[in-house]
């Protein structure tokens, strides 16, 4: 097996969430398959991860920095370089698509961040998972990387979680038309209809072990609906 993963940056205020993109990603060679790490080009602004006098309101999308970096250059530092523009990807090369959370998600593949349900996805992530949900092939999401989903997916009744149903994010997500689940920081969700599975990870985890075992129960249900495709 083959999965492509999208990254939106480094670092979980601005970019991808490390614990959780290495917790994929271990969960993905302990099986014995493979990963292919992606990511959009362009510029995004710096949320620093120290010295916030109001950490909230770096997650809530409060720019902090003029500072400004490139996602595709940002993102290769958690692949060790080993990454391809997200231009190049092709669901026929791949059994699945996946994406770890981290405020990149919400602010650099969407505009969630800052326009909420009124969010935008940008078009090569959109063009990403529509070509993946089109050739029926599964996707997964962690921690806030499902409202990326929701945007993409919502049309067609997706269900997915956020962790709690009743949250910010889930309550944009069921505006959304998605069907969002209350899941436990280890949970899972699973659609298997449209072939979407998703865990809460920082969503409603607080320790790095609970972010390795929902990426590992995660990954294990797409064990399992690979194996019944």
């Amino acid at each position: 097996m083959k999965i492509a993963i999208i990254l939106s940056g480094c670092g979980n205020r601005d970019g991808s969430e490390l614990q959780e993109s290495l917790s994929l990603m271990l969960a993905i060679d302990r099986r014995g398959w493979q990963y292919q790490c992606f990511a959009p080009e362009g510029m995004f602004e710096v949320v620093p991860h120290v010295d916030i006098e109001d950490p909230e309101d770096a997650e809530e999308g409060a720019l902090v920095d003029t500072e400004q970096r490139d996602i595709f250059v940002e993102s290769a530092r958690i692949a060790r370089g080993d990454i391809k523009s997200l231009d190049e990807y092709s669901p026929a090369d791949y059994d699945c698509l996946a994406l770890p959370g981290g405020m990149g998600a919400a602010r650099n593949l969407s505009t969630f961040a800052f326009d909420g349900p009124r969010m935008e996805v940008i078009d090569s992530v959109a063009d990403a998972i529509l070509e993946t949900y089109r050739a029926k092939k599964p996707v997964v999401a962690m921690c806030i990387a499902p409202m990326v989903l929701a945007k993409v997916l919502g049309r067609y009744g997706v269900e997915l979680t956020l962790g709690a149903s009743d949250n910010q994010a889930a309550l944009a997500a069921q505006q959304l038309g998605a069907k969002p689940q209350e899941c436990g920081p280890t949970d899972v969700c699973v659609d298997t209809e449209h072939k979407v599975i998703t865990t809460p990870a920082y969503m409603a985890a607080t320790r790095i072990s609970e972010i390795f075992a929902g990426a590992e129960n995660m990954v294990a249900r797409l064990e399992e609906m690979l194996k019944n495709a």
